[in-house]
């Protein structure tokens, strides 16, 4: 297992992009790229070899549900943990995203003071099982 150092995160909220960026790189130590679209993320995910993909749900053009189903069919996400940021985290709502193969959500607003953690958190979980 690598160490979690790289992360993607896909949003298309600027101001969100800026908080999430700042949260885990300077508070958690990542090196983030942000994409701000589904599309973006498919064109970079595999010069950037993400260890972990934050993934908005409701974007233009792409949105989360198919960044992912696009995503898996371009590299391997067995060792990737994906989590949904959202609101929208109503228990069928959160139970679709995991069918889908999120390994966690995150809720939005996040605390740019725990984002780093949550993370952390997410990705040992995943590769706990």
């Amino acid at each position: 297992m690598d160490e979690l150092k790289r992360i993607m995160h896909v949003e298309d909220d600027p101001s969100i992009q800026a908080v999430a960026r700042v949260a885990l790189e300077v508070v958690g130590g990542f090196q983030v790229l942000t994409c701000s679209s589904g599309q973006e993320a498919l064109d970079k995910v595999q010069d950037f070899a993400p260890h972990f993909i934050l993934l908005d749900v409701m974007m233009p053009g792409i949105d989360g549900a198919e960044t992912l189903e696009r995503l898996r069919k371009l590299v391997d996400l067995t060792d990737i943990p994906v989590a949904f940021m959202t609101a929208k985290v109503q228990p069928e709502e959160v139970a679709y995203y995991h069918s889908l193969g999120a390994s966690d959500v995150i809720i939005k607003p996040f605390s740019p003071m725990q984002l780093a953690t949550q993370v952390r958190n997410i990705w040992n979980k995943h590769h706990d099982r």
